[in-house]
């Protein structure tokens, strides 16, 4: 008997049917990984799951230990045995790691918390997990790794048996992503079943006993682990073979569109330091720039400051199309004819709770629709070209951008800059939080639109990104250029020996 089955779960949004007669089973002590395309109802299932989609809203059956069940809040998911942590952290930074575990449920009496025994539980339950966290300490005082870890305690003070991970490594290091699967290794020891979300496929195959694959709203099957490789996962993701994920294309490189000399930002919290130190580079038309480095190179600090959006200290010279140009806001930019897709796309290239096509013209409002009045038509007509062209899964260009997966909500922002018509775009991790299939067809624009003329100056973590879909590679370490490779020249030795200052 299944420690959970979901039986023929059919949610509908206007305009959209996100899941259609999805089914899906989990035992106790499983680690069953659930993997898909962005939009391919993932997260809205657990949503379910967990009491977010209350009963009513949703046809099909929850069988938790063969008892059926129907949730009409997150509390009665949570009493019934279930814990979700979403890739958005729900702790209050304020509060120390004690309060937060307990939140809501602090032992107490007569309405008096007893704050002894609440850090004693919570003390008892991190060293339980093997993690040396002081519970007294504000949670706002950790690193995000340790306050993921935090996040998981807390799901297991509500003695869950079944712990859902939506992305739980994405802002992980290394050593911290191995310190969470120790400790989901002992859960899973302990009869903990667990869904695992993750675009990351290596580590959905270091982990899994199963994989089931979901594919616009529908169940494509699930499989035993052992018997899937990474391809036949991508291939039944994306509903098609995968070739070459990076398609050697030439782009024919024309005059200079762009270029910066010696440009420095300094430090918002330190003018003395130097974030970014004496950076020049140019970039041409229908050339694809790589930026390459590691964390705190200054790769998105350089082009947050050639944009007008750094709040330090500047120097340096810009010329667009080999004319000088003063740029001292995001405004000045954009009329200079430079598009900026930011790092954070939730905080700083979408506003979520406006549709999606407020947030597509918002940047190219005055071109699209006049200086003076708004021509809604217009938008509208405007809005479905890159909407089609881009593939965005929604009902309309009415549609909240809030309720889009990531990666349609980052078609969005790249279609806002586009209908800008700039000469210069700049990408800043284009592709962070997407999926493989919705990677190609970010890849796939990029090329189409260097091969019209586009200049791009994009800024990747995945090397093979960059290497894959760069020209020309400029590489940074600790604010300044340490070298720079021709896409003939570049290796992955040569990339990481410059970036580490070698």
């Amino acid at each position: 008997m299944p420690l959970l089955e979901m039986k023929d779960i059919v949610k509908e949004f206007p305009g959209v049917k996100a899941l259609d007669g999805v089914s899906f089973t989990l035992e106790a002590g499983e680690f069953h990984s659930l993997v898909g395309e962005n939009g391919a109802g993932k997260s809205t299932l657990m949503k379910v799951l967990s009491g977010v989609h209350t009963a009513g809203s949703y046809s099909g059956e929850i069988l938790i230990g063969n008892e059926r069940r129907q949730f009409r809040s997150i509390r009665e998911s949570e009493n019934a045995g279930v814990a979700i942590i979403f890739q958005e952290l729900s702790l209050v930074k304020e509060l120390t790691v004690g309060e937060n575990i307990f939140l809501g449920k602090e032992p107490s009496r007569l309405g008096v918390i007893n704050w002894s025994e609440l850090y004693h539980k919570a003390s008892t339950l991190l060293n339980d997990l093997h993690l040396p966290i002081d519970p007294r300490v504000p949670v706002g005082a950790l690193g995000i790794g340790q306050q993921q870890l935090v996040e998981i305690a807390k799901a297991l003070s509500k003695d869950a048996r079944i712990l859902v991970l939506d992305e739980p490594t994405a802002a992980l290091t290394e050593s911290e992503v191995e310190t969470l699967f120790g400790i989901l290794r002992k859960l899973k020891d302990r009869g903990v079943g667990m869904i695992y979300i993750s675009h990351k496929l290596d580590e959905v195959f270091k982990m899994s006993d199963r994989i089931t694959v979901l594919r616009d709203g529908k169940t494509i099957g699930t499989h035993d682990a052992k018997n899937l490789n990474k391809e036949k996962v991508i291939q039944l993701m994306v509903g098609r073979e995968v070739g070459d994920i990076f398609p050697k294309v030439e782009h024919e490189l024309g005059p200079i569109a762009f270029e910066i000399k010696n440009l420095t930002a300094h430090s918002t919290d330190n003018p003395d330091k130097k974030i970014v130190d004496g950076v020049s580079f140019a970039v041409r038309k229908g050339e694809v720039l790589g930026i390459a480095g590691l964390m705190g190179a200054g790769r998105s600090e350089l082009l947050m400051s050639i944009f007008g959006a750094w709040q330090g200290k500047r120097e340096g010279e810009v010329f667009v199309e080999d004319k000088p140009a003063v740029i001292n806001s995001p405004s000045d930019a954009i009329m200079l004819g430079i598009g900026f897709v930011t790092e954070d796309r939730k905080r700083f290239g979408l506003i979520l709770e406006q549709t999606i096509l407020d947030n597509m013209t918002l940047a190219g409002l005055k071109i699209i629709s006049g200086s003076f009045l708004t021509n809604r038509t217009r938008e509208m007509i405007a809005a479905k070209g890159p909407m089609r062209s881009l593939r965005v899964k929604a009902g309309s260009p009415l549609t909240v951008a809030g309720t889009l997966s990531g990666g349609n909500q980052q078609k969005v922002v790249l279609g806002k800059w586009l209908l800008t018509g700039p000469k210069v775009l700049f990408l800043d991790e284009p592709t962070r939080g997407i999926d493989v299939g919705a990677k190609q067809e970010i890849y796939a624009e990029i090329n189409k639109l260097a091969k019209e003329g586009l200049a791009i100056v994009l800024v990747s973590s995945e090397l093979p990104e960059v290497l894959g879909l760069s020209d020309r590679i400029l590489v940074l370490h600790e604010g300044r250029v340490a070298g720079e490779f021709t896409r003939q020249e570049a290796t992955p030795e040569k990339v990481m020996t410059a970036a580490t200052g070698q």
